[in-house]
């Protein structure tokens, strides 16, 4: 259902964009997020985007460094990643939760519906 890809290996203060393909129907009816998973620590949410695509949720820690967007007739989301840190290294994972147009956005991971297989994002120091 989620395809993931864009991960690699990046210095610090590099740039990277992720991709997931939604192979699904209807993607205008998922809220599109980002997750994240660094060794030993619990995944984390990194960003969510409306079904819409008018609201965004960033993690305090990636606020103004990550933009998430969309592009419906691709049915493909992106997690563009600028000014990266070791910190940031982690497996990337894409998630889309089925929602109604005027719904919150969710950060729980267990509240989404399908899982992309993970990318892994090393920023070296």
């Amino acid at each position: 259902q989620l395809q993931a890809s864009g991960g690699g290996l990046v210095q610090a203060g590099g740039s990277l964009r992720l991709s997931c393909v939604f192979s699904g129907h209807s993607f205008s009816r998922y809220a599109m997020a980002w997750f994240r998973q660094a060794p030993g620590k619990e995944r984390e949410c990194v960003s969510v985007l409306s079904r819409s695509g008018g609201d965004t949720y960033y993690g305090d820690s990636v606020k103004g460094r990550f933009t998430i967007s969309r592009d419906s007739a691709k049915k493909t989301v992106y997690l563009q990643m600028n000014s990266l840190k070791p910190e940031d290294t982690a497996v990337y994972y894409c998630a889309a939760k089925s929602t109604i147009l005027t719904a919150p956005l969710e950060i729980r991971q267990s509240s989404y519906d399908y899982w992309g297989q993970g990318t892994q994002v090393t920023v070296s120091s």
